[in-house]
């Protein structure tokens, strides 16, 4: 059997394919949380909550509901993006302008009301959430069996991240957005309304944790620590990516995500700590991050 590295070439393609897996989950997770950071200099701590809301509503508008998992995957995010909308607007909108630990604090606070919420009202065991009928079964690669939903996965992650890039840099809604959080005031001069575009803005980041939300909910089990469990790795590659960076966030976290999975592979207990020790390279010698722009850092 052929080797690379020292591994056969099956469990060396396995881990990578998992470890793409995950990167696509990283990928969208850090995107909405770079965007959010990017775009009204909001450390949004509450992204991970939101990915967990977006799981428990996929599988309440299955359970309750009798909803699939191809309108949830339209819904969920609509419907969370627009919760996101409304606490930006009643609650968070009152600390633009400010220093960012406020921002962070009030969206921490909102974690521990969401997670609690939801650890009450459905125990900590967690949830099952079927995959659809359509996307279940394997590919046969030759040197290794892919699960036909893991595919799925990563084709609809890199999708978002596509469109979404796409959306900030070449369009020019993209070009409001970014000009309504550098220089408010003269963009309003024009009859850009700059309240709603900040609005769309952190709505459209919470979108897209909701929308990962509902893609991981037939992989990992539905439950209230879910977020917390990625939200630290998340932030780690938006500062690696650099603070801010919609490219650097979609490409650290797909090369995190192989990293991990080759790390299981060396060194397996390495594999959770593999990323901050990155994150700790990239400090050293290049503070504002791999993508970041000058002073940024």
């Amino acid at each position: 059997m052929a080797e690379v590295f020292g591994l056969p070439l099956p469990v060396l393609a396995g881990q990578v394919m998992l470890g793409l897996v995950n990167g696509c989950f990283y990928a969208v997770l850090s995107l909405g949380l770079a965007v959010i950071f990017g775009l009204l200099r909001i450390v949004n701590f509450a992204h991970g909550a939101f990915f967990m809301v977006g799981a428990f509503a996929a599988w309440m508008l299955q359970r309750y509901a009798g909803m699939g998992y191809w309108a949830a995957l339209l819904l969920v995010p609509l419907v969370v993006g627009g919760l996101g909308g409304v606490f930006e607007r009643t609650l968070l909108r009152r600390l633009y302008g400010m220093d960012p630990i406020y921002g962070l604090l009030l969206t921490f606070g909102l974690v521990l009301v969401l997670e609690g919420g939801f650890r009450v009202a459905f125990g900590t065991s967690g949830q099952a959430y079927p995959v659809p009928a359509n996307l279940q079964g394997v590919f046969n690669l030759g040197f290794m069996i892919l699960p036909i939903y893991r595919a799925w996965v990563i084709v609809a992650a890199l999708a978002a991240c596509v469109a979404t890039w796409w959306l900030i840099e070449r369009t020019p809604l993209g070009a409001r957005l970014r000009a309504a959080t550098e220089r408010p005031l003269l963009t309003q001069s024009f009859g850009v309304d700059v309240p709603r575009l900040l609005t769309f803005t952190y709505a459209g980041g919470i979108a897209l944790a909701a929308f990962t939300g509902v893609l991981a909910a037939p992989i990992l089990h539905v439950n209230s620590g879910m977020g917390s469990n990625l939200v630290i790795i998340v932030f780690a590659i938006v500062v690696i990516g650099g603070m801010g960076s919609v490219l650097g966030s979609i490409v650290t976290a797909l090369g995190i995500g192989v990293i991990e999975g080759l790390a299981k592979v060396w060194y397996s207990e390495a594999s959770t700590t593999v990323i901050f020790v990155v994150m700790v390279l990239v400090l050293l010698f290049r503070p504002r991050g791999l993508f970041g722009k000058e002073g940024a850092a």
